[in-house]
């Protein structure tokens, strides 16, 4: 599956939050779709994070570039 660097967030969640992601090679999929990717392990550079009780997807910490889902 796609690793963190090939996955950028769409926004249009509540504050600012990723409603959905874009996944190279595959296209916009939801959060809540992506989240459950990411539990199934088939995401291993991504990571859960819970804010306000929401799930989103993660980038898992990288020192050679900017480790955010949108960048």
């Amino acid at each position: 599956m796609a690793k963190g660097s090939s996955i950028n967030g769409n926004g249009g969640g509540a504050k600012g939050g990723n409603a959905s992601y874009s996944v190279k090679g595959r296209g916009e999929i939801s959060r809540s779709k992506l989240v459950k990717e990411v539990k199934q392990g088939k995401h291993p550079d991504t990571h859960i994070y819970k804010r306000n009780g929401v799930e989103y997807a993660r980038n898992n910490p990288n020192h050679d570039k900017p480790d955010n889902i949108n960048d």
